[in-house]
């Protein structure tokens, strides 16, 4: 039996820029990064996901080609790790691996939930234990199977006397609140940079605004803003959770007519409408003037947008993790890690509270080499 306290946590997110691979160390239950890797995505893979989740014409063929080349990708980044450091795998205790959510589907009739990259070509191609599946146990005891990481950001980031919320600006924005004097309250707020991923793409050929210069050139068109914030899902009640198959530039374009309105005047807006929506999500939670927003992921590194977020909530602290001693593109794969840990030692990870799942449970699902 492998006892090692070291674990590596797989993530590739909504925004499909890429995969985080992070080597933890757990030493009286406390996480410490010892080394990250930033894996890329090969375009092809990256195009053939985008069809997927924005409702292109796909057959089970193409998934499962989908779902052995992510498994393959996910192993070399861990392999590219291993190397970077030095470490051996039988020092690894185990993998968790997320995978690449393609569609999410928490409410209706038939609730499911579907992440691709296969885990027995990770445990066999790595010859390390990987658990996966993460979501599916939560689903199937009536959650929303999402979000997952709420219980780690409780177990780092809690205070007795002040509201903590933990604010991952990925491709979706999610929070995780951390009230005193309440469980613990985490859902998707709506669309983090995916949307201004998209149209960065579709009008400058590139992956996103670098350092929102782009997004800085133009102004908010209110009309625009106004038509976003209608949409029907910010209201909802939480527990929730959305993804690319709901926010996509075909959603956009049936808000409003896009054609008349300067392409950089859309970035603009698009910008104020994830700042707007996180900030609605977040201020009905203040509790006291030592309140904070720690925020992670890929937003951080716009500039724009993390300055229209501390604007719009005055009365919060909003600060970056790195600051509080989690990498802030790191957190989601360090997650993964402890989500792995947890299901080793076969500790509740989901929060009930959060999912409305009906019970706590440890989750995941083992594949061996």
């Amino acid at each position: 039996m492998n006892s090692s306290n070291l674990y590596i946590g797989v993530m590739s997110g909504t925004s499909l820029d890429g995969v985080d691979v992070a080597l933890v160390r757990f030493q009286d239950h406390q996480p410490r990064l010892i080394a990250k890797l930033d894996y890329p995505m090969p375009l092809p893979l990256k195009r053939a996901l985008l069809n997927v989740n924005t409702g292109q014409k796909t057959n089970l063929k193409t998934i499962g080609e989908i779902d052995h080349q992510l498994g393959h990708l996910y192993a070399d980044a861990v392999i590219a790790l291993l190397k970077q450091t030095g470490f051996d795998a039988h020092q690894i205790r185990a993998i968790g691996n997320h995978g690449q959510t393609v569609f999410h589907q928490p409410n209706g009739e038939m609730p499911f939930t579907l992440q691709l990259g296969d885990a027995n070509l990770i445990a066999v191609r790595t010859s390390i234990q990987t658990i996966a599946d993460f979501r599916r146990k939560d689903m199937a005891l009536g959650g929303q199977g999402a979000p997952l990481v709420p219980a780690f950001h409780r177990h780092l980031f809690a205070q007795p006397d002040a509201c903590t919320i933990v604010l991952n600006i990925g491709g979706i924005a999610n929070i995780s609140v951390l009230h005193p004097r309440h469980p613990v309250i985490g859902f998707d707020t709506g669309p983090g940079n995916l949307l201004m991923d998209a149209w960065c793409q579709r009008h400058l050929d590139q992956g996103y605004d670098k350092d929102a210069q782009w997004g800085q050139s133009g102004t908010i068109d209110t009309t625009l803003l106004t038509a976003l914030l209608r949409d029907p899902y910010l209201t909802q009640d939480y527990p929730k959770s959305t993804g690319r198959e709901h926010y996509n530039l075909s959603w956009l374009e049936h808000q409003a007519s896009l054609a008349k309105i300067p392409p950089q005047n859309v970035q603009r807006t698009l910008c104020e409408f994830t700042a707007q929506t996180i900030a609605d999500a977040i201020a009905p939670f203040h509790h006291s003037a030592k309140d904070r927003v720690l925020v992670c992921g890929g937003g951080t590194h716009n500039p724009l947008l993390m300055k229209r977020i501390r604007a719009r909530l005055p009365s919060w602290q909003v600060e970056i993790t790195s600051a509080h001693g989690v990498d802030a593109d790191q957190m989601e794969a360090i997650a993964f890690a402890w989500l792995a840990r947890c299901y080793i030692e076969q500790i509740p990870s989901n929060l009930p509270d959060v999912t409305g799942a009906s019970r706590a449970t440890s989750l995941g699902v083992s594949y061996l080499p």
